[in-house]
């Protein structure tokens, strides 16, 4: 719908809420709001509007409760936010540093634009006298530490952080907060996680991936974090082993420990993750808020690996269950008790030192993914990977890998590439399971014979070369009748050259 008077209209109206969510009011910023006395609750997210948002609207006499202007294009920068319990200004292009907010604001969400600068004046100088719940300012360009001045911040359960330019460690005050959510994803973040984090027990979502963290996984995360549905610590410099008490987290649906330097073996225990064997509820993962006037709520989301690529999951991450231990250093044989784990849906063991054969439990799952590559697994892949009819994406690529591919509906449905660098024979690969050979698949069938044609050139080449050589060159240096004719021939060639461009006339 579309809403769109002159701008010199001046409503006939006092409205103490303005509901316009989704109505085309744009592109310029709507000037008959400035007439509103006793307004509110302004809602106009989604609005078309592609504008610098006007001073007078945060300086109205009027005092709002909720504001709520996201997901449209207005730009500026903002000194201060007068409203008194919930703003939205997501996803416009707000610039400048982080506004000041009024003490008694729960819920502040500055998601997707552009503000910059650190956090220090609105963490440590802001005079709170309420409890702040929601604190969202993932995807800016925010710089510098995380300030260690998170005391007066009791209450904050959503803390997102996420994709900026943030540097430094994790403050101690930080972890006191008891957070139900902490995403510190894609930053430039380091050091230890410091041991004050045990105490965020309500913790269901714990995102730290793509930073420098170091050292081992600590073990009170299992022990301590045991409501934990969410741990992603995905692409930073941890090492050690896996701790044991991680099979502690019964909640646990989505663990990714991927493109780290984590050794040693993958904990036998794993078949304890109950929330990945035991069937369950759909989980809905929204964050709620209502005030006097307006309730809403909006979808967590995660960034997972899932099928070899990068997906964010929001409003179906209910769904998910996954593993990921890629890209580490872990060792010996995939253990058979991840075979329990039949509620799992991706499991991404690829790009580590894993021997063995595959366990048959594996074939008794219900993955829509599964990556075993670029590992030492030997032996053949088991009889019981016919019985996966949900997959979707399936990898074995360089691997020690040997005899017939299982016959499914699945398996022969895909790429050459997923069994490539192994000695596998029989359909998706050409190579016939009869012959002696020794089995390889057709990725490797078509580069050894663009080899041999390769060296058939290269001998074809060599022979030419001998061929002209000894005959032709060779009688006229050996043979001294041969090169007198030889040399006859050309002189007489020459003058007759010679004397046709001498005399054109004739």
């Amino acid at each position: 719908m579309r809403f769109e008077p002159k701008s010199s209209w001046i409503p006939p109206f006092q409205c103490r809420i303005i509901k316009l969510s989704q109505w085309h009011l744009g592109p310029k910023f709507p000037r008959w709001l400035k007439f509103q006395k006793n307004l509110s609750v302004l809602d106009i997210s989604e609005a078309g509007i592609s504008d610098i948002l006007p001073t007078w609207l945060l300086n109205l006499s009027t005092q709002f409760e909720y504001v709520n202007l996201s997901c449209n294009q207005l730009t500026g920068g903002i000194s201060y936010l007068n409203v008194r319990e919930i703003v939205d200004l997501g996803s416009n292009r707000f610039t400048g540093p982080l506004p000041r907010v009024f003490p008694t604001l729960q819920h502040l969400i500055l998601s997707n634009n552009s503000f910059s600068g650190p956090l220090f004046e609105l963490v440590c100088n802001s005079l709170r006298e309420g409890p702040m719940e929601c604190l969202a300012i993932e995807r800016n360009l925010l710089s510098g530490e995380i300030p260690d001045c998170w005391n007066h911040w009791r209450g904050l359960g959503y803390l997102n952080l996420e994709n900026n330019n943030l540097t430094g460690k994790i403050p101690p005050s930080l972890g006191r907060l008891n957070l139900l959510v902490l995403s510190l994803r894609n930053n430039g973040m380091f050091g230890e996680l410091p041991s004050t984090l045990q105490l965020s027990t309500s913790l269901i979502m714990l995102d730290l991936s793509d930073n420098h963290f170091s050292g081992s996984v600590p073990a009170w995360i299992g022990d301590k974090l045991s409501k934990l549905e969410m741990l992603s610590l995905r692409s930073n410099n941890f090492n050690g082993h896996i701790p044991q008490k991680i099979c502690q987290l019964q909640s646990l649906r989505i663990l990714d420990l991927g493109d780290n330097n984590i050794s040693g073996a993958i904990p036998k225990c794993f078949s304890n993750l109950s929330a990945m064997a035991n069937k369950g509820n759909q989980k809905s993962y929204m964050f709620q808020w209502s005030s006097i006037s307006t309730n809403n709520f909006f979808y967590l989301r995660a960034f997972l690996v899932l099928k070899g690529r990068q997906y964010v999951y929001s409003t179906t991450l209910g769904l998910v269950t996954s593993m990921c231990l890629s890209t580490n250093r872990l060792i010996g044989e995939i253990p058979k008790e991840l075979g329990s784990l039949v509620e799992l849906r991706s499991l991404n063991l690829s790009r580590n030192l894993l021997i063995g054969n595959i366990p048959d439990e594996i074939g008794n799952m219900e993955l829509e993914s599964l990556d075993l590559s670029m590992n030492q697994l030997n032996g053949e892949i088991p009889s019981s990977f016919s019985n996966l009819n949900f997959l979707n994406y399936f990898n074995v690529s360089y691997n020690n890998l040997t005899g017939r591919i299982p016959t499914s509906t699945q398996l022969q449905s895909f790429e050459n590439l997923s069994y490539m660098s192994n000695h596998l024979c029989g359909p998706p690969l050409s190579k016939d399971c009869s012959t002696n050979s020794t089995p390889t698949d057709v990725a490797n069938n078509g580069s050894r014979s663009e080899g041999s044609n390769v060296y058939w050139l290269y001998v074809s080449i060599v022979i030419g070369f001998v061929m002209g050589f000894w005959g032709v060159v060779a009688p006229l240096f050996f043979i001294r009748s041969w090169r007198n004719a030889y040399y006859q021939k050309l002189d007489h060639v020459g003058r007759k050259l010679y004397m046709s461009w001498a005399t054109p006339g004739r």
